[in-house]
């Protein structure tokens, strides 16, 4: 094979969209981390981004070494990854939605008008009652 077949894979295009993929999804976190009142900046250093995404959504530290089990660093995450959902008031759909389409979601979730409800969506907080 010669290089050249190679060379549209690896496209300039291609890299670039890929990085323009991984800024907006650095930034849209980063705003993540603000709305609920940790350091932004956190999001850049590995393993101390998901320790402060544990407090986000209620976990505690100790949690990071389930990262470290064969079959638990595959679910924890995405339970993780529920409670962050249900942490800004959103539903099982939201959580797929980051699953799957995370290039989309995470920037609805950082840039949108969803609120930090505290961890977990603070027990799902109670209705409002119109008073008479």
């Amino acid at each position: 094979m010669e290089n050249q077949d190679f060379f549209p894979l690896f496209s300039t295009t291609t890299v670039l969209l890929y990085l323009a993929i991984a800024v907006l999804m650095i930034i849209a976190q980063w705003r993540i981390y603000e709305k609920a009142g940790q350091p932004g900046w956190a999001v850049l250093i590995p393993f101390y981004n998901f320790y402060v995404l544990l407090k986000i959504v209620g976990k505690p530290g100790w949690w990071l070494l389930w990262l470290f089990v064969p079959v638990a660093n595959f679910i924890v995450p995405i339970w993780v990854t529920n409670l962050l959902s249900k942490s800004f008031g959103k539903d099982v759909g939201f959580t797929l939605g980051l699953l799957f389409l995370g290039f989309i979601f995470y920037p609805i979730l950082g840039f949108g008008n969803a609120e930090y409800r505290g961890p977990a969506g603070a027990a799902k907080q109670e209705p409002k009652t119109i008073e008479v």
